[in-house]
């Protein structure tokens, strides 16, 4: 397993001893009201107990409007892979009450924008061992393991472990049936030569890092670590890639690039990159990489 260190380099180098042998209630309940800020997802219910008796840790939906899952692991001897996939399970069988619990929680707005392809669980310990790791890749769902460190009473460390992507067809979750055009659709109609060119985005944003992972929504592809860093859409004559990057820090050019914070679109991102041809792609590959630094 990986260890992170964390020093104090003002005056005498100290190293600031991490913290993570429990998760005490007071750490869940930073999360649950930091959800947002800390994994792009809006909080929805703490402690949901389920119709087979079962209490789920956190409920959230994600940036692409999928139901999230949180586990919490307070014990070493806590298998919360398992009680977590026991609750995903539990959660695509009663759809209809996750739908319900977001409609009288959030609103109907959240509840008519829920997708099903992605459903996710999240795992959140102190650590994991080569065991947990191994298993997760053998397992067709979605799953992120992320571990957790504190550093006295002012820092919090989230490290991205695994995260592991299962496809839509292979789980026989369909996404909510609409007139909008599929990503999938664009990509079978649009030319060739941005068919080869999305690819060489796509495999770019990809080797960036063991750490970042494609999901596959209907309407767009999302390029996450924690949280989504790119959103990339097909369209006949272009590509479009939504960056989280603050458009306001950046020299914008027509035609190139946009500040869509105020205009709505699919996916996450406030900076939007036109791209038409390798010329363009290599141009945004400073912003890609921008994107993925500060995320």
């Amino acid at each position: 397993m990986s260890d992170i260190k964390l020093f104090k380099i003002s005056g005498k180098v100290v190293q600031l001893k991490a913290e993570w042998s429990t998760l005490e209630r007071e750490l869940q309940t930073l999360i649950e009201k930091n959800m947002f800020v800390f994994f792009g997802v809006t909080f929805l219910k703490s402690e949901y107990i389920t119709s087979n008796g079962g209490r789920m840790d956190s409920l959230g939906i994600d940036e692409n409007n999928c139901p999230v899952i949180f586990e919490y692991k307070r014990a070493r001897n806590e298998n919360v892979i398992n009680q977590g996939l026991f609750y995903l399970d539990w959660l695509l069988d009663h759809k209809a009450d996750f739908e319900l619990l977001v409609m009288r929680t959030l609103g109907k707005e959240y509840s008519d924008k829920l997708d099903w392809s992605m459903p996710r669980l999240i795992c959140i310990a102190g650590d994991f061992t080569k065991y947990d790791e191994y298993a997760v890749k053998q397992i067709n769902r979605n799953i992120d393991l992320i571990r957790y460190k504190k550093f006295g009473k002012k820092l919090l460390m989230f490290d991205l472990i695994n995260s592991n992507v299962a496809t839509t067809t292979s789980i026989g979750i369909e996404p909510k049936q609409s007139n909008d055009k599929t990503f999938d659709e664009y990509l079978e109609t649009t030319s060739q030569k941005l068919k080869d060119l999305y690819y060489s985005i796509k495999d770019y944003i990809l080797a960036l890092g063991d750490d970042v992972t494609e999901n596959k929504i209907k309407l767009y592809r999302a390029f996450k670590k924690i949280k989504n860093i790119a959103c990339v859409e097909v369209r006949i004559k272009s590509i479009t890639i939504y960056l989280r990057l603050n458009p306001k820090e950046i020299t914008l050019e027509n035609g190139f690039t946009r500040d869509v914070s105020q205009i709505g679109h699919w996916g996450t991102g406030d900076l939007e990159i036109t791209i038409k041809d390798t010329k363009d792609f290599e141009r945004a590959k400073e912003y890609i990489d921008k994107a993925y630094e500060m995320n």
